[in-house]
């Protein structure tokens, strides 16, 4: 086996396990996600995608440029990935860093959660599609695509809890801003219409 084969298959391997907790709460009575304070599904999940993040780089390293697209394609997939970054990085910045990690906290509707629930998930998705992109590695992409469909699954796992702990508040907010990415999102939101 492989250097590459054998760091794709801890990305797999750790992504397959993100993928039991989420659909764990999604199938179940459970709630593995999101955790709501330090408990062991807190751990477990951290340490899942701490092994991706760090497979995802070494698969980026051992197999970059072995896709060979053409060089505007990663080009623009550089340009994906800074702006997912920065995106997720204004999501971030406005929450404590708990509560970035699935630590319950407050119900955040300015800022970036004014034009989407999840800017966060949004700078995840098109940062790591840009990242496979830009290191022009199949393999990568395998990786991403596994990402992207953890990201999506989240918030699915997620707004039971935030509609338990926030009720009617938490009802309305959802009522006025897509989970990713709509319309609203994308056109000018007056003042008067921002939620508060």
């Amino acid at each position: 086996m492989t250097p590459t084969q054998l760091a794709l298959g801890a990305g797999l391997l750790s992504a397959a396990g993100v993928y039991g907790l989420v659909l764990g709460t999604l199938l179940t009575d459970h709630e593995w996600w999101p955790p709501g304070d330090r408990t062991p599904a807190y751990y477990c999940h951290w340490t899942l995608v701490g092994v991706f993040d760090v497979a995802l780089v070494a698969t980026a390293a051992l197999d970059w440029g072995a896709w060979s697209l053409p060089g505007p394609v990663a080009v623009a997939g550089g340009a994906l990935a800074l702006l997912g970054t920065a995106v997720f990085v204004r999501g971030a910045r406005t929450m404590r860093s708990a509560e970035t990690m699935g630590v319950t906290g407050s119900l955040y509707t300015d800022g970036p959660y004014a034009y989407t629930r999840n800017p966060q998930y949004v700078g995840m998705i098109v940062g790591v599609t840009g990242f496979a992109l830009a290191a022009d590695s199949a393999a990568v992409a395998v990786l991403a695509a596994a990402h992207v469909g953890w990201v999506l699954l989240l918030p699915r796992a997620e707004e039971p809890h935030l509609r338990a702990e926030f009720g009617e508040e938490y009802e309305r907010y959802a009522a006025r801003v897509p989970r990713f990415v709509g319309l609203r999102t994308l056109s000018d939101v007056e003042d008067d219409q921002l939620p508060h």
